[in-house]
């Protein structure tokens, strides 16, 4: 059994004549431990197909497991038990809490963990320390770059050592070489095992992965493995990049 699947998964907006499709039937299936691209234009559906696959948004139709586990199969409180224990979320915008210290806004989600405030602590700096912010930690937001604000957002997402991280435009707000390095962080925490699944723009970004997923229009258009490198831009439309 595939990781993570998905079958047939429709997400439709509004009823009747009046209703909007952003996924319109999407079938796939992705292996522990894989990296995954999703590029498609401005409007495809790809940020809506990952907050279908975070079990933040509720498809129309169609089934979604991960592990064995139909997600659309439980009710609202096991949902939010499933997306503690099994995802990771980085966002285009950093939704750091600026009044917060670095240390601080990695602890978030570990406010419901059952457990003491020392071994917390001791999970955030272990997560700071795996992104390279060792001596950042009593800084505020306002007190770093964006590319090390985007580190502490990775930082955040794993410090509960989920086994599946979900990316949406993780580099879309940094410079060429900053957003290298947040790139080769994602492959870094791919090689120690995690599952990533990453919506981008860009080609280069997407060169990090071994394999993309195209969508236009709703649909999965492509299923191709890809060798780690930056995908050819003559390849691709322009309105992939926008």
């Amino acid at each position: 059994m595939s990781y993570i699947q998905a079958e047939n998964l429709i997400k439709q907006y509004g009823a009747g004549e009046a209703a909007v499709t952003a996924v319109g039937g999407m079938s796939f299936r992705i292996k522990m431990g894989e990296f995954v691209a999703v590029m498609g234009e401005s409007g495809s559906g790809k940020s809506t197909l990952l907050t279908m696959m975070g079990a933040l948004n509720t498809p129309t139709s169609g089934e979604y497991s991960v592990d064995g586990l139909g997600v659309y199969e439980l009710g609202q409180d096991q949902r939010a038990d499933f997306r503690r224990e099994f995802l990771g979320f980085v966002f285009q915008s950093f939704h750091l809490v600026t009044y917060l210290t670095v240390l601080e806004n990695v602890m978030l989600p570990l406010v419901t963990v059952k457990t003491n405030g020392r071994t917390k602590r001791a999970m955030a700096e272990d997560a700071l320390s795996r992104v390279g912010l060792d001596g950042k930690a009593h800084r505020l937001p306002g007190q770093i770059s964006g590319g090390e604000q985007e580190r502490v957002a990775i930082a955040r997402a794993i410090v509960n050592e989920p086994p599946i991280l979900l990316a949406d435009e993780p580099s879309g707000n940094l410079d060429t070489k900053t957003s290298r390095e947040v790139m080769d962080l994602l492959r870094s925490l791919n090689e120690d095992g995690m599952t990533i699944v990453m919506v981008t723009h860009s080609p280069e970004c997407a060169g990090y992965a071994r394999r993309l997923l195209r969508i236009s229009d709703g649909l999965l258009v492509e299923d191709i493995p890809i060798n780690g490198s930056a995908i050819n831009l003559e390849c691709w439309s322009t309105g992939v990049m926008d």
